[in-house]
């Protein structure tokens, strides 16, 4: 598994307006082959921002690489220079998002009912 990471340090008093701005994207994302999730994730306040990181898991970092050579991704960023995302209007960052990749050397998933885990 591969996860793609972009961190946002979004200005004070503009998180609802960056919400929002991702609630109403299209990312496109559930036509692209080996994609797994997408979570938008708000993180911890400084003086002067939240954090925000949108996390993406994939079946491989191959897939996510086809991913960003994809017409897919093509229309999903073109919407997001309108609307948002990497092109929100720079009032509501303090600077560029961050990308971050992973690829996951060990994963572990819960117990199945029934095999010791406490519910």
């Amino acid at each position: 598994m591969y996860i793609a990471m972009n961190r946002f340090p979004v200005r004070l008093g503009a998180e609802a307006d960056f919400e929002a701005m991702w609630a109403r994207r299209e990312s496109h994302l559930d036509t692209v082959p080996g994609f797994l999730s997408f979570h938008l994730l708000r993180g911890p306040a400084a003086e002067d921002h939240v954090v925000y990181a949108t996390h993406t898991a994939w079946d491989s970092e191959a897939a996510f690489l086809d991913w960003t050579r994809s017409e897919a991704f093509r229309k999903a960023h073109a919407q997001a220079a309108r609307t948002g995302g990497a092109d929100a209007p720079q009032s509501l960052y303090l600077g560029p998002p961050r990308f971050e990749g992973f690829t996951s050397v060990l994963s572990q998933a819960p117990k199945a009912p029934g095999n010791g885990n406490r519910e």
